[in-house]
């Protein structure tokens, strides 16, 4: 599913972003050394780059990045995020038109972005600036809540107070929306975790588009149910944040 305006909805949420977001484990390099072959030498095209999370692994790599990001402000922070690596290169593109050459780069990547793309569209266009024998990776982090009381019952609180939470989480890429995408794809997932402090979770709370801004009617209870249930499970002023790093590799759909 695709959003009318998915290219500015994190507009107002760029520094909670930068600051709370979970970011991804290094294992993931080694999973795609040794499934994918990934080598320093690879060009990589980071689709909706944000502000550089997923772009910073494959940099510290020695990897050249393209960060394609349509939304100003999160390029603007991947820019000064990033603006360390000679290697990165920050590009004002969409999934859909990433202004890069036929034939250029060795990976695709979304890290956190897929289900914002027009699907068709975006896997022409990927077909177009991939080199033969190319690599789409879709990494994404998600919650951890069977075995995670305290991730179970976050949740519920974005169940009950998100503005369109249900329609955002319908969108995310599961196995079947990635099959019409790539073929052959392999799916790993990697153990990650945040550490936060009240005002971190708070942070990480409004980070996330669905979420209701300061002055919406269901912005005070839900920070009053966040602070319950920080209060409930907080050892030494902290709560722990379980995620999976959910990875999705292969090949684009011949006939793309």
């Amino acid at each position: 599913m695709t959003f009318t305006d998915a290219k500015q909805r994190f507009s107002t949420r760029v520094n909670d972003y930068v600051r709370y977001r979970p970011s991804y484990p290094t294992a993931l390099l080694d999973l795609l050394r040794g499934e994918c072959a990934l080598r320093p030498g690879h060009v990589i095209a980071d689709i909706g780059s944000g502000t550089g999370f997923l772009s910073e692994l494959f940099l510290k790599n020695g990897n050249r990045v393209y960060g394609i990001e349509p939304n100003k402000e999160m390029r603007q922070a991947g820019e000064e995020y990033l603006a360390s690596y000679d290697g990165f290169s920050s590009i004002d593109g969409s999934a859909e038109s990433t202004t890069l050459d036929d034939n250029s780069v060795d990976f695709v990547t979304a890290g956190q972005s897929f289900h914002w793309f027009e699907p068709d569209t975006a896997r022409r266009e990927f077909a177009r600036i991939l080199k033969l024998g190319g690599w789409m990776v879709i990494a994404w982090n998600d919650r951890r809540m069977e075995e995670a009381p305290f991730t179970s019952a976050y949740e519920n609180i974005l169940e009950r107070f998100g503005i369109d939470y249900k329609k955002v989480k319908d969108s995310y890429p599961e196995a079947d929306r990635i099959r019409g995408f790539l073929s052959n794809f392999v799916q790993r997932d990697l153990p990650n975790y945040q550490i936060l402090d009240w005002d971190s979770l708070c942070g990480r709370l409004r980070s996330s588009s669905f979420t209701p801004p300061e002055g919406h009617p269901n912005f005070a209870p839900m920070i009053d149910e966040l602070r319950n249930l920080f209060d409930a499970h907080q050892q030494d002023a902290q709560v722990r944040m379980d995620y999976f790093t959910r990875i999705y590799f292969g090949h684009l759909q011949a006939g793309a």
